[in-house]
């Protein structure tokens, strides 16, 4: 198993927004496709307005395939003009499970 893990820093005064966007519209397409979310957290300390989202995926290349559906989908398409004016910056990790992780 893998996670990604996606630091959206979002502008000053919009993150609000981009919560109530991504819960009504953008995030049941996303799980339609990259199938098991870990978690959607916003920041309470350290880099405010910060949206980590965090999803697992079986290996590269399942999360490859269902990044590819994701963007092959219409509806993703429609959904990004609304959300991207209102991110600063993006980051995004694979995180890789040392032999002692806890199993899922």
């Amino acid at each position: 198993m893998i996670v990604e893990q996606r630091d959206y820093h979002i502008h000053t005064g919009k993150l609000k927004e981009v919560v109530g966007l991504y819960e009504h519209e953008g995030i049941a397409i996303q799980r339609e496709h990259l199938g098991e979310l870990l978690g959607w957290y916003t920041t309470d300390v350290g880099a405010l307005s910060t949206v980590v989202s965090m999803w697992a995926y079986a290996d590269y290349a399942d999360r490859e395939t269902r990044r590819v559906a994701l963007g092959a989908d219409p509806r993703w398409h429609e959904f990004l003009p609304k959300l991207l004016p209102l991110i600063h910056t993006q980051q995004n990790r694979i995180l890789v499970p040392t032999s002692f992780s806890p199993a899922r």
